[in-house]
Parts: structure tokens; sequence; C-alpha cells
């Protein structure tokens, strides 16, 4: 237990410092806060998580590699309401306003409806590996260079108010070299990465020690610890005023974390992982899509101001998670 609560402490901290240099790059490079948010920040933040995945799977526990994405997708959805209460001078999907994150936000939906297709059809494998797999990656893939033909050149222009917060009002404060903030970035990846292999295993001992259904441990365990970057990056993000990198961030990180249903499968030697899963981790399937929709939603709707200040659809978020949770904490 002490183990698996250093390790959180660990991953909290070090995501922190991911947050800044990602806004470094991203203001640097000039590819757009909400790209690079999705691709390097989301990314790098999910490494603990698709290594927590990938090993629990190679262990052959199957339902906790599968609920411990699914968890970490939806409880990063939940973080963007959480950074919404942070944010205090409007609601956060009006200020963040970005043709990337709504395009981002769709694959998503996509990336989390076909391992349901997979789980309702008969099991099938090539070589130990469902034919799904290689979609799941492909699908991310053109995913990620829709975003990027998305930033170039936008059809879609969301409409400016006094409280719509622009890429290129921050302006870069860290001179150090370039190279320097990446090998930095990439320093922290890698620790974070191991830490997550230590939540993993420890993870399947709290299952086996304390006869918790690996789907609880999985969903509300493993996945919220790892999921702990992507918590406060996005908060620190805020705090710099780095909207769409943190919006970015938290979507982006979500579809990387759709690949860990990929890697997991390919560890994964008794089979196909998406026909080893129950329907309580399908539930979380579900309830991924529902919580990515009204996100989506509410990036297309822009409220100014909703109860206590935030929008409706961080209140639905938040209502969403916690309902979902406590289900499955009733369900044992």
């Amino acid at each position: 237990m002490l183990l698996f609560a250093g390790s959180a402490v660990v991953i909290a901290v070090l995501g922190t410092r991911m947050a800044g240099y990602a806004d470094t790059i991203a203001d640097r490079t000039r590819f757009g806060e909400a790209l690079i948010g999705s691709v390097l920040l989301g990314a790098g933040t999910s490494i603990a998580g698709i290594v927590t995945s990938t090993g629990t799977a190679a262990s052959g526990a199957p339902e906790l590699a599968v609920s411990n994405a699914l968890g970490g997708i939806a409880a990063q959805t939940m973080f963007l309401a959480l950074a919404d209460v942070v944010y205090r001078k409007v609601n956060l999907e009006h200020a963040a306003a970005s043709p990337v994150n709504l395009g981002q936000a769709t694959v998503l939906i996509i990336l989390t409806a076909l391992p349901l297709l997979a789980w309702s059809a008969p099991s099938f494998t090539f070589f130990g590996i469902h034919p799904l797999t290689p979609v799941l990656i492909a699908t991310y893939l053109i995913g990620l260079h829709n975003a990027h033909r998305i930033h170039q050149r936008p059809m879609w222009i969301p409409r400016k108010t006094s409280e719509t917060r622009d890429e290129d009002d921050d302006e870069c404060q860290d001179m150090r070299p370039l190279w320097l903030i990446g090998s930095l970035f990439g320093l922290l990846v890698a620790v974070v990465g191991l830490t997550g292999w230590v939540v993993g295993e420890t993870g399947i001992e709290l299952s086996r020690r304390y006869g918790i259904s690996q789907g609880v441990v999985g969903a509300l365990g493993t996945a919220v610890v790892t999921s702990l970057p992507e918590l406060v990056t996005t908060i620190a993000a805020v705090r710099r005023g780095a909207l769409q990198l943190a919006i970015g961030g938290i979507i982006g990180g979500n579809m990387f974390d759709a690949l860990f249903l990929a890697s997991s499968d390919i560890a994964y030697r008794d089979g196909s992982i998406y026909n080893a899963i129950s329907e309580r981790t399908v539930f979380w399937m579900a309830l991924v899509l529902l919580m990515t929709a009204v996100l989506l939603l509410g990036l297309l709707r822009r409220e100014r101001q909703g109860p206590a200040g935030i929008g409706w659809e961080s209140v639905l978020l938040i209502l969403l998670w916690s309902g979902g949770a406590g289900l499955q904490i009733f369900l044992g």
C-alpha cells in the first residue's frame, strides 16, 4: 500500500513539471497549444498508464488492464471539470475555443466505440492479436494527421469574444535551449513510465490480497493514480493561462489512452483481450462515450457561465463520473 501511495506522489510531482515544459515547447515551436497538448503532453502524461495496462495484461490480468485504460479516460475527462472550477474568469470550454480539440474529441469517440464492437463480436485472433488492434493504431495516427491539418488550415473558426484566449496571447518565459527542454521532458516521461510499472504490479497485489475485483482496482485505483499527471498538468496549464494546452492535453491523453487496449491485446497471450473482459468493464466504455459526448457538446456550445461559475457540461461530467464510481464500489 505504501509503495502504491509513494508512486502516486512521484507521478503527481513530476506531472507539474511536464506541463511547464510542454507549454514552452508549444510557444517556441509554434505548433499550437492544442496540438502540442494532444500529442506531446497527452502522450507524455499517459506513459504511466500504458505501462500499467500493458504490464498487467502480460501478467494475465485482462480486466485490470482494460479497466485501467477506460477508468483513466473517464477520470481525466472529469479532471477538465475540476480545471473549470479553478479557472474562475469564465467557463473553461468557452475561453479555450479550438477546432483541433473538437476534431480530437470526435476521434476519441470512434476509438472508444471500436473496442465495444470487438467485445460484442465473436472472439477471433491472428497470431494471438485481434484484427481490431491494428485498426485502433491506424485510427489514432489518422486522427493525429487530421488534427495537424485542422491546425494548419481550419475550416471552422470559433467566434471570438472578450473572454476567448488565443494561443498567441502567451509569451515564452523559458529561453533555455529547446533541445534541453525536450531532454528534460523526455527524462520525466521515462521516470513516470517506470513508476507506472510499479503501480501496475502493486495493483495486482492489492486485488489479490484484499479480494477486490480487478475491475474496481483498475478503474478506480490504478487508473486514478496513473492519471494524476493529467490532473496536475491540467491545473498547472490553466494557472499559466495555457487553456488550449490544458484541454488538448486531456483529450489527446484520452486518445492515447485508447491505445492502451491495443498494447494490452498484444501483451495478452491468452486470446483476444476484448473478449476477456466482463460487462463491468464494458460499463466504463459506455460511460466514456457518454462523458466525451457531453464534453464535445460543451466545447461546441461554449456557455459563458453556468452553475457556480462553471459550465453545465462540467457539472454533468462530475455527476457522471461520481455516479459511475459509486455504482462500481456498491457492486463490489
